[in-house]
C-alpha cells in the first residue's frame, strides 16, 4: 500500500476510477451507503494524497450547501409512493417531515457529497499537464486537439494579470468614472477588444514555435515524458470498486439499501 500514492498514479486511469464510481453512486439512493463511501472517499483522499486540509475545506464548502438544499427540498415536497409506510416527526404549516422525506432528501445530499469527494480526489490529485500527456498516450485523444487545450489552459493566468493591468491603465487615464449600466458596457468593450486581441497575438506564436519545433499533430512522435498504466492504477480502481460493494453489503445488511429503481 506505500506505493499507492494519488499524485503518481495515472490520470487516465484516475478519471476512468471516478467515472466508473460516479455511475455506481447513481444508482444508489439510500443515505447508508453513501455517507458510509464518503468517508472511505475522505480517508483515500487524506491517506494516500498529499491534500492540504484547508484548501480542500474551502472547496468542498459550496457542494455542501448544495447538499443541504437537496436535503431541505426532497424533505419538504417529496411525494412517497402508494403503499409506502410513512412515520410523522413533525409539521411545520403545509410541511410534514416524514421518514421518507428524509431517507430521500439524505440519499440525495450524500450523494452530490460522494460526487463531490470524488471529483477533488481527481482534482487535487492530478497535474492538468500529464493529464492531457495521458489521455494523448493511453486514450489516443488527437494530440492537435490536446496541446491546444494545454496551450489554452496556459494561457489562464496570463489572462487575469492583463485584466489587471488594462483596470490599472484605465484608472490612471479616467476612463472608469461613469456610472450606469451603459458605463458598464462599455467598459465590457473596452476589456473585451485588448485582451481579444492580445490573446490573438499569443495563439499566433504559440502555433509558429510549435511548427519550428517540427510539431504536425500526427500520432507518430516521440515524448519527452512518457506515463504508463502500472499495476498500482489498476490497484486503486479496484480498491476504491470493492469499497463501494462493501458499502453496499453493509447497508443491505442493515436493510437500509435502495435503488432509484425501487425509488421510482
Amino acid at each position: 500500500m506505500k506505493n499507492l500514492h494519488l499524485h503518481t498514479l495515472n490520470p487516465s486511469i484516475k478519471a476512468l476510477t471516478v467515472i466508473v464510481l460516479v455511475t455506481f453512486i447513481s444508482i444508489v439512493f439510500d443515505p447508508v451507503t453513501t455517507f458510509l463511501y464518503w468517508l472511505f472517499i475522505l480517508a483515500v483522499t487524506f491517506i494516500f494524497g498529499k491534500v492540504e486540509f484547508r484548501k480542500w475545506l474551502l472547496i468542498f464548502i459550496p457542494f455542501l450547501f448544495v447538499a443541504l438544499g437537496y436535503v431541505w427540498t426532497a424533505i419538504a415536497f417529496s411525494k412517497p409512493p402508494q403503499g409506502t409506510e410513512l412515520i410523522s416527526y413533525l409539521t411545520i404549516g403545509p410541511i410534514n417531515v416524514t421518514n421518507y422525506g428524509i431517507s430521500s432528501g439524505l440519499g440525495l445530499g450524500m450523494r452530490v457529497l460522494c460526487f463531490a469527494g470524488l471529483s477533488m480526489l481527481f482534482i487535487l490529485t492530478t497535474d492538468p499537464v500529464k493529464f492531457i500527456l495521458s489521455l494523448v498516450q493511453q486514450c489516443k485523444l488527437p494530440p492537435k486537439l490536446a496541446y491546444g487545450i494545454l496551450a489554452g489552459y496556459r494561457f489562464l493566468p496570463l489572462l487575469t494579470e492583463e485584466i489587471r493591468i488594462i483596470r490599472h491603465a484605465h484608472k490612471v487615464r479616467g476612463a472608469n468614472r461613469e456610472t450606469g449600466m451603459k458605463a458598464k458596457l462599455l467598459t465590457v468593450k473596452r476589456y473585451a477588444i485588448p485582451l481579444l486581441a492580445s490573446a490573438i497575438r499569443k495563439a499566433e506564436r504559440a502555433a509558429i514555435a510549435m511548427e519550428s519545433k517540427g510539431f504536425t499533430g500526427s500520432r507518430n512522435r516521440t515524448y519527452y515524458k512518457r506515463l504508463y498504466v502500472k499495476w498500482q492504477d489498476w490497484l486503486f480502481l479496484s480498491i476504491m470498486v470493492f469499497l463501494f460493494l462493501v458499502c453496499v453489503f453493509v447497508s443491505m445488511k442493515l436493510g437500509t439499501f435502495r435503488s432509484v429503481g425501487e425509488f421510482l
